[in-house]
């Protein structure tokens, strides 16, 4: 394991040796980090949480209680699990055939969000700052952006980096209402206009000041 004194681990949650736990994160209660387990920094794992061996989390990453993250899933910079959402890593998994050399990469890119009790099937990418609703059942990839619903899960439009749902006029562009960025659409490809989809959000920012309700009844 990494040095404990560089991060917050409850007592009650074993971290295998092996492990390497970034600076600054935090573990709470009654969660496993494998061995072989990757995780960046400032990090903040939930309570009842799983991380297999030779998972790989990235940096800023927040995972909210009763998640599982299996062996074959890597999961890059800002990413936001919901409450007992459910990932997997077998297609066809079956008690009398051992397949544990077989584990299907899922791919979930930089700030995408995963909704409560969302279940996301093995084998596909879901795109940056895509937004996956509660519930939702996901087996195709995911789009940039994209806001998927349902089960099975489709397509429901775009929302921004901040989480409001893009409303794109005729020539294809939209106006986050938080926070002013402009988004540029070509069929099923969305792009921020005034910020790189890999550079971190300026601070300013980064903290919110209005409830989406909010945002809903006056913008």
């Amino acid at each position: 394991m990494s040095d404990p004194s560089s991060s917050k681990i409850h007592p009650s949650s074993i971290v295998d040796e092996g492990a390497v736990i970034g600076q600054g994160t935090a573990i709470w209660h009654f969660s496993h980090i494998c061995s072989g387990a990757v995780i960046g920094k400032d990090c903040s794992i939930g309570q009842n949480v799983l991380v297999a061996d030779n998972v790989i989390l990235g940096s800023g990453v927040k995972i909210q209680n009763n998640v599982s993250i299996y062996g074959g899933i890597i999961v890059e910079d800002d990413v936001f699990f919901g409450p007992s959402c459910v990932l997997t890593n077998v297609t066809n998994p079956r008690s009398q055939v051992s397949r544990k050399t077989l584990y299907e990469k899922t791919l979930i890119r930089r700030g995408a969000t995963i909704g409560a009790n969302a279940t996301i099937v093995c084998g596909i990418t879901l795109g940056r700052y895509c937004f996956i609703g509660a519930g939702a059942v996901v087996t195709k990839n995911v789009p940039d952006y994209g806001l998927v619903v349902g089960n099975p899960g489709k397509l429901f439009g775009f929302m921004s980096r901040h989480g409001h749902k893009l409303k794109f006029n005729d020539s294809n562009h939209a106006i986050c209402p938080e926070s002013n960025y402009r988004y540029q659409r070509a069929e099923e490809e969305v792009r921020c206009l005034d910020l790189d989809e890999d550079k971190p959000l300026p601070d300013e920012l980064s903290v919110g000041s209005e409830s989406y309700d909010d945002f809903k009844s006056t913008k």
